[in-house]
């Protein structure tokens, strides 16, 4: 006890203690597992109590029979303070089993914060950030080029520490192209610079790096690893998608500087936007990310579930710097995020169309723009004859007759509902059936998903003549699941052997009056207004429904009619016999109603949408619905046959554009078809406990005033000025990209669980900075990097290592690894093969040929691309998640399956091995040797000029000495094995001119790939 006692009287010589600082880190990482947020791991205290809550001042100080965790000002009648302290194990607190007991310095700084009142604090990232003074700092001792200085060099002072000196001009040059573009400086640029005597040509040249249009793609593959971006779906089989366009609008985005409220907003949002663009609804893209799994045997409310969990995860992951996804089975054990809260947020995103269909419905096509001018004429041609049609029905001399038919039709007038018996009826499952009053057939439980129904009745009286059949399907009361008509089929046979299908039917003596049973026409109506009824059946396949079928919850009764070709003739006391085979593995035909007419014309099934309009009086109808009446009218008159094949042909010129490419968006659901939403217990989807609203965390802000709990408001939310986290996380984010360490350095969770900001004031004065300049990335970029931290050498001594490894303390400029796309990239460039074409569909760069074949069929396999798609960016490369580009993936690029927040930094072997010898950097090398060995003058010059295009900078006298001694023994080697030289100059790049020195050629492209691998082509200095 004697080091105890003697280091509570070192602490008493110390500044208060913080409750962030270094009170939560504390209870954090020893109490909240079994004393924190989560009610039901909570343990001690009593079942009255509900157990020792230690994470808020309240539960902490609570009675829990006598005494409390914690009495204000006394340490020793405090519980808590004697649990950490006492040496009887069985009481000591934490148990051995989930940690270590206290350290001398931990029980010293309790001990502290008891005695000093022991009061809590909100949590600092869940508090909104307010802008700092700057801390006054020594001028003379400091260079200050703006606010960030003053920060960065009071946090110096406070640890001893001190600037290093500014970078030379020819590291800026680097490191700043790098950094902003991703990309290498030209040696023009390069030169330009370093002599450039403006007092602003700094600032000059980071203006030119943020206008080039490879900003924008350097830029945008931050975003996609926490977008989840790939080109494939994910899961076993992930099989290819085409998602490009939501790359393309994202590196758009960031060349035109688009505020990142917007940004956001367009992305969680964009389709609830009034008359959204093209581009907003692209954004939503964002979200159609997650995986699908399209498997057979997979259920698809499994994994459309787990998609909603992974859009609730990477939200709260992107924007708010949370990891929220263990509140999905339990409250969170750290941080004050209930079971409950996360399901209000999964209800946000719970009633949006995709289902995780194989299709990737809802798609946006997306045409180019001379596509989208020729569609705009044939639209507008439709247009003028719709209405020309529609003006013409409207006429006086047209109304009388159209009214007459509309009467018919809600009238049921023409149709005779069959009304079998039950004896009449069969089910090859051997299912029992029950006939209601209304004459619909209810059948029984036992009925199989796979099945036959047979329905045998006599004629119906005074019908002597089938020429249409009518089929209603009554949804289940109470269901969720989608009814999807498909592979239904009609039968009818007029004598005991003779049976007419849908496709031919032969006469015989026995039934001389059968005829062919086909759809000449068809006409449905479906509960939802996104499956028109044109679309509901497919009268080319036969008599059967096409998989156009309502989707959703169902509410009302779906029906279809069928006009048969020709009308079938029923003799005297002939038996009707109708049969429904149905193969549904998900779902059986249980409610149905089947009805019959000998009208040469059948009446059309009646849409449920148009039902309320028809039983209105004309004159009681709005304009709108007195025209969709007119256009369903127009579909079955006669008289407008001619006007309607014109209709048809200017759509059909409409549909023959084909689009550029599709993009899977997000879409709601119908108000009437959202989705509820209940908690799921222990995060199954199958467990379901009470129902919850939309909502968000109760420990944040409210939404903003007027908003609606949905896609919109919680983007609007994201990005309010009274949000804590968001502006925080973003400029942490481009912080560590540029400094290889966030201030928080845990940039993937500011939660309890996280790690406290090295500058808080910082920190908060860059996160207001960004609200108040409208959320201009760009300017924030420009003030980092135009700060005189930024702008440091990156040269380190061993006393500065000692005692900043991490540069956490930023006494010196970043130095780490570039990311994986910028080492293939950055080798394109300087041996000049890099394309600068943008845009498109992704592409295959070469790879080794490893004889690896897909799994899953040839669709997956590699094949390169040609021309100049060979040498684009590595972010249009394409991006298969279960098997990704091995270059990129040998440095460290994720798979994508879910969000990256930050990617690891590796330095393996492996790397060494690609650069050295994966065919891209070889070619790249024959490039890089060619380029040096067409440049004028001896070899020194062409060295130097070697090191200009890869390292931005002149070489030094040694470093010339060893690449001529390099270039001068390779060449004498290659000399003795002149095959050995042709293929190294050529393969794979292709021959080298006729009058070409081969051996020059090859010990050059040894020189260009020595280059290629020097360390300092993959460090920032």
């Amino acid at each position: 006890m004697v080091g105890y006692w003697l280091s509570v009287s070192l602490l008493s010589a110390r500044q208060p203690v913080d409750f962030n600082r270094d009170i939560r880190p504390i209870l954090s990482g020893n109490c909240f597992h079994c004393h924190g947020p989560d009610e039901e791991s909570r343990e001690g205290g009593s079942i009255k109590t509900g157990g020792l809550r230690l994470d808020t001042f309240e539960g902490a100080t609570m009675d829990i029979g006598g005494y409390s965790a914690l009495v204000p000002g006394k340490p020793d009648e405090s519980e808590l303070f004697y649990l950490v302290t006492t040496e009887d194990e069985d009481d000591r607190m934490p148990p051995k089993k989930h940690g270590s007991p206290l350290s001398e310095s931990e029980i010293a700084v309790l001990r502290q914060w008891i005695e000093e009142g022991g009061e809590y604090d909100l949590h600092w990232a869940y508090q909104k950030p307010i802008r700092p003074s700057l801390p006054d700092v020594a001028k003379s001792t400091f260079k200050l080029n703006n606010p960030i200085d003053h920060f960065v060099a009071d946090k110096l002072v406070s640890k001893q520490l001190t600037q290093s000196p500014e970078a030379d001009r020819y590291a800026q040059a680097k490191r700043v192209a790098m950094d902003l573009t991703g990309l290498p400086p030209t040696p023009d640029e390069v030169e330009r610079f370093v002599n450039d005597p403006a007092s602003k040509a700094y600032e000059q040249y980071v203006d030119q790096q943020l206008v080039k249009a490879s900003y924008g793609e350097h830029w945008a593959r931050m975003w996609l690893d926490l977008a989840r971006y790939a080109d494939s779906a994910g899961y076993a089989d992930d099989p290819l998608r085409t998602i490009w366009g939501f790359r393309d609008y994202v590196i758009r985005s960031f060349n035109e500087n688009k505020p990142f409220d917007e940004f956001t907003i367009e992305q969680l949002a964009g389709d609830l936007l009034q008359n959204p663009t093209v581009d907003q609804l692209v954004a939503t893209a964002f979200h159609r990310n997650t995986k699908t799994n399209n498997e057979g045997g997979t259920d698809d409310e499994e994994f459309r579930n787990e998609a909603v969990v992974d859009r609730v995860n990477t939200t709260m992951a992107v924007w708010m710097g949370t990891t929220i996804d263990c509140a999905q089975c339990h409250t969170h054990k750290y941080d004050p995020i209930s079971h409950e809260e996360y399901f209000k947020l999964f209800a946000i995103f719970n009633s949006t169309s995709d289902e995780d269909r194989t299709d990737e419905e809802p798609l946006l096509p997306i045409y180019t723009s001379s596509q989208t001018q020729e569609r705009a004429s044939a639209l507008e041609q439709l247009q003028t004859l719709k209405s020309e049609l529609i003006a013409a029905l409207a006429t006086n001399e047209n109304k009388a007759r159209r009214h007459r038919w509309e009467e018919r039709l809600i009238s049921g007038e023409g149709w005779q509902a069959l009304n079998p018996t039950t004896s009449e009826l069969t089910a090859s499952s051997g299912a029992n059936f029950s006939i209601l009053e209304d004459a619909s057939i209810l059948v029984g439980e036992n009925s199989a998903p796979r099945d036959t129904y047979t329905i045998t009745t006599s004629s119906i009286p005074g019908m002597k003549t089938v020429s249409g059949i009518k089929l209603e399907v009554f949804p289940e009361a109470g269901s969720n699941t989608p009814w999807v008509l498909n592979e239904i089929e009609f039968k009818l046979v007029t004598a005991p052997s003779i049976e007419i299908d849908s496709e031919t039917t032969e006469e015989s003596e026995e039934s001389p009056n059968t005829s062919k049973l086909k759809l000449a026409n068809a006409s449905a109506s479906f509960a939802q207004d996104r499956y028109p009824a044109s679309k509901a059946i497919d009268g080319n396949r036969g008599n059967r429904f096409s998989g156009w079928a309502a989707k959703g919850n169902l509410t009302e009764t779906n029906t279809a009619v069928f006009e048969l070709e020709e009308p079938i003739t029923l003799p005297e006391n002939t038996q009707l016999q109708i049969q429904l085979v149905h193969n549904f593995p998900n779902k059986k035909l249980k409610h149905f109603r089947l009805w019959l007419t000998d009208e040469q014309k059948p009446l059309p099934a009646l849409p449920k949408q148009l039902e309320a309009t028809l039983t209105k009086k004309p004159s009681n109808r709005s304009q709108l619905e007195e025209r969709t009446a007119l256009e369903f009218f127009a579909q079955f008159d006669p008289a407008s046959k001619v006007a309607l094949e014109q209709i048809s042909k200017a759509q059909a010129k409409i549909d023959s554009v084909k689009p550029l490419t599709t993009v899977p968006i997000l879409a709601e659901v119908n108000d009437t078809d959202l989705r509820e939403t209940h908690i799921q217990i222990r995060g199954s989807y199958l467990n379901k406990g009470r129902k919850v609203e939309r909502g968000v965390p109760s420990i944040f802000h409210s939404l903003p005033n007027g908003l609606a709990p949905d896609r919109y408001g919680l983007a609007r939310w994201l990005i309010d000025p009274d949000n804590p986290l968001t502006a925080r996380v973003v400029v942490n984010r481009y912080w560590e990209a540029l400094f290889g360490l966030g201030i928080v350095p845990t940039s993937e969770e500011f939660g309890s669980q996280g790690e406290l900001p090295t500058n808080q004031a910082l920190l908060d004065w860059l996160a207001v900075e960004l609200m108040e300049s409208d959320w201009n990335l760009k300017h924030l970029l420009k003030i980092i990097v135009t700060s005189a931290t930024y702008r440091q050498s990156s040269k380190i001594t061993p006393e500065l290592y000692e005692a900043d490894p991490d540069n956490r303390w930023l006494a010196r400029g970043p130095r780490f690894r570039i990311s994986a796309e910028m080492v293939r990239d950055q080798a394109l460039a300087v041996s000049g093969l890099l394309s600068s074409k943008m845009y498109g569909p992704s592409v295959n760069p070469p790879q080794p040929a490893l004889g690896l074949k897909a799994a899953f069929g040839g669709k997956t396999d590699w094949e390169t691309s040609d021309g100049e798609d060979r040498y684009r960016r590595g972010i249009y490369t394409t991006w298969r998640r279960s098997n990704p580009y091995p270059s990129i993936a040998a440095f460290d690029a994720p798979n994508r399956e879910v969000c990256t927040i930050s990617r690891d930094r590796t330095n393996t072997p492996l790397q060494a091995l690609v650069t050295l010898n994966d065919p891209v950097y070889i070619e790249a090398s024959q490039a890089l040797g060619r380029r040096i060995l067409e440049q004028p003058g001896d070899i020194a010059d062409k060295i130097a000029y070697g090191f200009k295009l890869c390292l931005s900078r002149p070489p030094s006298d040694k470093e010339v000495s060893a690449l001529a001694r390099l270039y001068e023994s390779t060449y004498n080697r290659y000399l003795e094995d002149l095959e050995g030289a042709r293929m190294m100059a050529t393969q794979p790049i292709g021959s080298i001119p006729e009058t070409g020195d081969g051996v020059a050629y090859a010990a050059w492209t040894v020189v260009g790939n020595t280059l290629l691998n020097l360390d300092e082509m993959f460090l920032k200095r």
